[in-house]
């Protein structure tokens, strides 16, 4: 039996780092981390005890062609304080959302995506 204890990080593919950095550090707000000397471009970021590493690879199967925002597309999820808030922090920044403020899931959901399609799935407790 395996016992698990959290998910470390989340590793994501991107063809244009400081687009990519931009993005996650300007828009997204999470907190840059220093990153070991690996032999291709990356970043590493801190969300929480959680990690997110972005690998710079073009040839990625990964990078989805249609770039458009589907909720049952392949994505990782951040639990935010406030729905209203990221929702106008986004669209102030020109970002494109999907919004489900009442999503049957039990949390209020806003997708979007990066730069080059990575789903992101921005989430609040309905409770709160």
């Amino acid at each position: 039996m395996i016992k698990y204890e959290a998910i470390h990080h989340v590793g994501l593919t991107v063809t244009n780092l400081e687009e990519a950095k931009r993005f996650y550090s300007e828009v997204l707000c999470l907190k840059e981390l220093k990153r070991p000397p690996f032999d291709f471009e990356g970043a590493w970021y801190e969300i929480g005890k959680q990690q997110l590493h972005l690998l710079v690879l073009p040839t990625s199967q990964t990078i989805r062609s249609n770039k458009g925002l589907n909720s049952r597309e392949g994505h990782f999820a951040l639990r935010v304080e406030s729905y209203e808030e990221t929702l106008n922090w986004l669209k102030g920044h020109h970002v494109e959302v999907l919004e489900k403020p009442n999503s049957v899931s039990g949390f209020a959901q806003i997708f979007c995506a990066d730069p080059d399609g990575n789903l992101i799935e921005l989430n609040v407790d309905q409770k709160r």
